[in-house]
């Protein structure tokens, strides 16, 4: 059973940085990509950034310049360097992995934007 759990959530100041880590049971090579998506309070989840197994990053349109998705395989972890954070940035961020037709999904960890 794949596990995803994830790390660094919290309560930020407008303007601030926040580092996200997902940390997953097995070798994070064995999906087909990893991902971070967010759902914000009455709004449905949405994709932040992905990275495929062959290396390719896709940010969405909201978080491009402000966000940068890693990930290391020696400690099967990825992680979501966010900076310049705003308050339309809280949300629960959840980690993803795709595995053929399965998806994957972590707890979700809190991110509150404000002052």
């Amino acid at each position: 059973q794949v596990q995803l759990v994830e790390y660094g959530g919290g309560l930020v100041q407008p303007g601030g940085s926040l580092r996200l880590s997902c940390a997953a049971s097995e070798n994070i090579f064995n999906f087909n990509s990893m991902a971070w998506y967010r759902q914000a309070p009455g709004k449905q989840r949405e994709l932040v950034a992905s990275i495929n197994v062959g290396g390719k990053i896709n940010y969405a349109d909201s978080v491009k310049g402000r966000v940068t998705i890693s990930r290391d395989g020696t400690k099967n972890t990825v992680w979501l360097q966010m900076s310049s954070l705003s308050p339309e940035d809280t949300a629960v961020y959840y980690c993803n992995a795709q595995m053929l037709r399965m998806n994957y999904w972590g707890q979700g960890t809190q991110v509150t934007v404000s002052s």
